[in-house]
């Protein structure tokens, strides 16, 4: 049996991030005083009185609106109130009951799902203030609960009556064993609408507007592939435009999806082909060392001949030269062409990623590539080479010990990381080697 599922829901600017972040114990949502902010369904997990539940986090829900994001904002808190197990109804007792407040508290209702109501920003020493009450006119089962999102106070009377509303849920303490992949790219490159293909729903908000993804959204799916967790992001923008608080904690939780992901798929736009902003993005995967395979989307709209393929894949050999591991996939989200051959190339570089080598088996490779070229000299010295051995994976990490630091040319390292290659693959990851000299625990 999973977790159970509590949905924070309410309207724009009531608090509900600040909360959620509260009870998950870190800065998931982005938190801003702006309505609107939070745009996709944010998951993160909580712990209270031995029970274990999943939290999601909304954006705000405008009843009544043409604007495309706020109703398609809405579309997505009713997604979450439709998994969810428990949903937390927020409002805000600064502004007090509106009209709006119920208009949700109606849809709520008509969910069938157990209510609980949480008036933030009762921050007022002494009990929550007369303007609290008017929210029992709401009806629901469960009475109003006063809470500060920013302070805290009233969290763990919220929980409890989440927990009274879950009645006799049992949790199964299960570790996540699914392969983390992170969509990774400019803005409006497609990798919102990479995931919803992949998954067979409207997961997350989809639209031509550049930056509609500001946060980094979990998307869990199960096939005969295997489990995966995709891991949205915030189209990653050149430093210079980012001119706004929302904008920077955007980028911050496109770095942090990174640095969780097991994979990353570098989206490339092919109408646009690849831009300089596609390589400092794909930058950010080879430093943090994943495994990683480039998906040029929107391939319907290219015109074809016999070349194109072979030309984008010198342009994008050129401007990634760093990262000559990377597979390549042309497809097109839109149509769905050749989306579905990426669970099978995640698995596969994932599986390269997290491979290991023997110690003997590494030093026969590291033997044969010494006698076809000899270690560098400089001055009489030369480099002597003893032996190598794998420390971890993901990326795969070997360390060589030699008599020289100095000596171990940046050249001979890409031609022992070649000969690694040429044996065992590890195609889709970077290889880190680290050269000590025997004897030296200091890494080079």
């Amino acid at each position: 049996m999973a977790k159970p599922v509590i949905a924070i829901v309410g309207r724009p600017n009531v608090g509900k991030s600040t909360l959620f972040n509260k009870l998950i114990g870190e800065r998931r949502s982005i938190v801003e005083d702006t309505p609107g902010v939070t745009r996709d369904r944010i998951y993160g997990e909580t712990e209270w009185r031995g029970r274990k539940m999943v939290l999601i986090d909304t954006g705000g829900i405008e009843p009544k609106t043409d604007n495309i994001i706020l109703a398609q904002m809405r579309l997505q808190a009713q997604i979450a109130i439709d998994s969810a197990d428990v949903i937390i109804f927020m409002c805000d007792v600064r502004t007090g009951l509106t009209a709006d407040d119920r208009e949700i508290a109606i849809m709520l209702k008509k969910s069938g799902k157990p209510i609980v109501p949480c008036i933030n920003k009762c921050d007022s020493v002494g009990g929550p203030p007369m303007e609290f009450y008017e929210f029992y006119e709401l009806g629901f089962d469960e009475d109003p609960i006063s809470v500060s999102s920013i302070h805290g106070s009233g969290s763990g009377d919220l929980l409890d009556a989440c927990i009274r509303s879950l009645g006799s849920w049992q949790d199964e303490d299960e570790e996540d064993d699914s392969i983390k992949v992170a969509v990774i790219g400019k803005p409006n490159a497609g990798k919102s609408s990479i995931i919803n293909r992949l998954i067979g729903q409207n997961r997350l908000i989809v639209s031509d507007i550049a930056g509609t993804t500001r946060d980094a959204v979990d998307t869990q799916v199960q096939n005969d592939m295997g489990k995966y967790t995709f891991i949205d992001t915030a189209g990653i923008r050149r430093q210079s435009k980012i001119d706004d608080r929302i904008e920077h904690f955007s980028v911050l939780r496109a770095h942090m999806a990174v640095e969780r992901a097991d994979v990353c798929l570098l989206m490339i736009d092919a109408s646009t082909g690849i831009t300089d902003q596609d390589t400092k993005i794909a930058g950010i995967a080879h430093e943090a060392g994943k495994a990683t395979i480039i998906v040029v989307n929107k391939w319907d709209l290219i015109e074809k001949d016999n070349h194109t393929v072979n030309e984008f894949n010198n342009k994008i050999r050129t401007e990634l030269a760093y990262m000559p591991y990377a597979p390549i996939l042309y497809v097109s989200a839109k149509t769905g062409q050749r989306t579905i051959d990426l669970f099978e190339r995640i698995n596969y570089v994932h599986n390269q990623a997290v491979t290991r080598i023997t110690t003997g088996m590494l030093n026969d490779v590291l033997g044969d590539a010494m006698i076809r070229v000899q270690p560098p000299s400089d001055k009489g010295r030369r480099l002597k080479i003893y032996y190598m051995t794998q420390i971890s994976v993901a990326p795969p990490t070997f360390v060589i010990f030699c008599n020289n630091v100095d000596l171990f040319h940046f050249s001979y390292r890409r031609y022992i990381e070649n000969c690694l290659r040429e044996t065992f693959g590890f195609h889709g990851t970077p290889i880190r080697l680290i050269i000590r000299m025997k004897g030296d625990e200091t890494d080079s």
